[in-house]
């Protein structure tokens, strides 16, 4: 479904976001300035198609200038402005190499705390998809699940290793995970 995006104007992005360093990386100046210059205009949208080897299937999603903001104001993360990110580092750093054979995204989208409340089967069945459209399934690799914990839009990202029969749960704030609020869908 597409959001409708209230109109506000892009600003600049401080000097405060927090690196190492104490000054803005390299990374989030060019980032900031493509998003300036894109030609994508205030309150319009852009799709991008995501091949099959992103998330194991084919889709387009609808991303605007206002969600890359976002990055920009330390806001919220919403799930455009995330797969987005996994897209442009499998287009850039994987496709055609060996990495795609040892790394594989799950879409936050297809999986998460609604779905598996609602329809758990269809959870499972969504993550044995997943990883039988990975390839080969012989070489040991990873999956990257970004998962919204429902705690107030809080990301954390679990990875799996089936070779090893591991899941890992990597979360940026500190504490007792099972004590986040629970996710209460109204009605």
């Amino acid at each position: 479904s597409q959001k409708e995006v209230p109109g506000r104007k892009l600003k600049k992005a401080g000097n405060d976001i927090p690196t190492t360093s104490g000054t803005k990386s390299q990374i989030m100046m060019r980032l900031e300035k493509m998003v300036e210059e894109s030609d994508i205009m205030h309150g319009a949208i852009r799709s991008v198609d995501f091949d099959e080897g992103v998330f194991g299937i084919a889709h387009s999603e609808i991303i605007a200038k206002e969600d890359m903001q976002q990055l920009f104001e330390h806001e919220e993360l919403g799930i455009a402005v995330i797969h987005t990110y996994i897209w442009y580092m499998y287009v850039t750093l994987m496709r055609g190499t060996e990495l795609c054979n040892r790394f594989n995204f799950i879409a936050a989208s297809r999986i998460n705390t609604t779905f598996i409340t609602k329809n758990p089967t269809s959870v499972k069945n969504e993550l044995v998809d997943r990883f039988m459209a990975a390839g080969d399934n012989t070489t040991p690799s990873l999956y990257f699940l970004p998962f919204n914990s429902g705690n107030g839009g809080h990301w954390v990202l679990v990875a799996m290793d089936l070779s090893r029969l591991m899941v890992y749960y990597l979360d940026s704030l500190s504490g007792d995970w099972s004590k986040y609020p629970r996710y209460e869908e109204d009605g």
